[in-house]
């Protein structure tokens, strides 16, 4: 992982520039993932709920057969039936080596959904775009203050399929073309899984940070680019004016009245009528 330090919001824009340009041929485009404080690590909400080598079988019978009746039933939404074949494939050491899907699509679709409903999930999520990645970035004030925000940019396979060695932690994109709910669509989303094979149980998730840490030249390329906490505003400015906030990326209630707060709080873009 290189880690780069960035001034301000304008030169976070010409790096973006140059890595596009320089990697505009690689295997997969190269997407984004914004995080509100530079020292978190990359850990998807698995990790965070300390389930971090949960079986992949074992996710997809969660997932199906434990949540799926009350998923269908409140949510409305299609929900694969727990099927033994699709276990086959997650028992097989080529799995994440092999060009091809990993999941089935039903299943792909509904760990999307679930993804970004909040279900822990072992998907870290990426963006096409980096103006997404900026907001999710910059969209939070806490009170813990961070010195600087930080936005990854990803290339997966640069120089062909990626390497790696059996019994070791691989990373592997899954792609942006599924057919789930539309914040997949408005987000830009991309996504990726990081897994290591168990000879005896098959293969289970592992940290994508682990991996990146490894720093193999083989593996993807990864940059994380630091930006001051100072330049929230601006940041959120020139996002809004593009129309990415929180309504455009979500579109629910909650994230309405989000954007109207940081619109009339943050950016100060306060109407100058009166209400009778």
């Amino acid at each position: 992982m290189n880690t780069v330090e960035v001034p301000d919001w304008e030169t976070f824009e010409r790096e973006v520039k140059k890595l596009r340009e320089e990697y505009q041929d690689s295997y997969h485009a190269l997407v984004f993932r914004g995080q509100g404080d530079s020292d978190w690590e990359l850990k998807t909400t698995l990790e965070r709920n300390r389930c971090e080598h949960m079986l992949f079988r074992d996710y997809y019978m969660l997932i199906s057969s434990s949540l799926g009746p009350e998923v269908k039933t409140f949510a409305g939404v299609d929900v694969p039936t727990y099927d033994r074949e699709n276990c086959v494939p997650f028992m097989k050491p080529g799995l994440l080596y092999e060009i091809g899907d990993v999941f089935p699509i039903e299943i792909y679709r509904y760990m999307a959904y679930l993804r970004h409903f909040g279900f822990p999930s072992p998907f870290l999520d990426w963006s096409r775009s980096p103006f997404v990645a900026a907001f999710f970035a910059f969209r939070d004030d806490p009170l813990r203050n961070p010195k600087k925000r930080s936005i990854f940019a990803y290339c997966s396979k640069p120089i062909g399929l990626s390497g790696g060695t059996l019994g070791q932690p691989i990373i592997r994109q899954l792609g942006p073309y599924v057919q789930t709910h539309k914040r997949h669509f408005q987000q830009r989303c991309d996504y990726t899984i990081c897994g290591n094979y168990d000879e005896n149980y098959g293969w289970r998730y592992d940290s994508h940070q682990a991996v990146f840490d490894e720093a193999n030249p083989r593996q993807d390329f990864l940059w994380k680019f630091e930006l001051p906490s100072t330049e929230r505003k601006k940041v959120l400015g020139v996002l809004s004016d593009y129309n990415f906030n929180a309504y455009s990326l979500f579109g629910s209630e909650e994230s309405l009245l989000e954007t109207m707060w940081i619109q009339e709080q943050v950016l100060g873009r306060k109407s100058t009528g009166t209400i009778a």
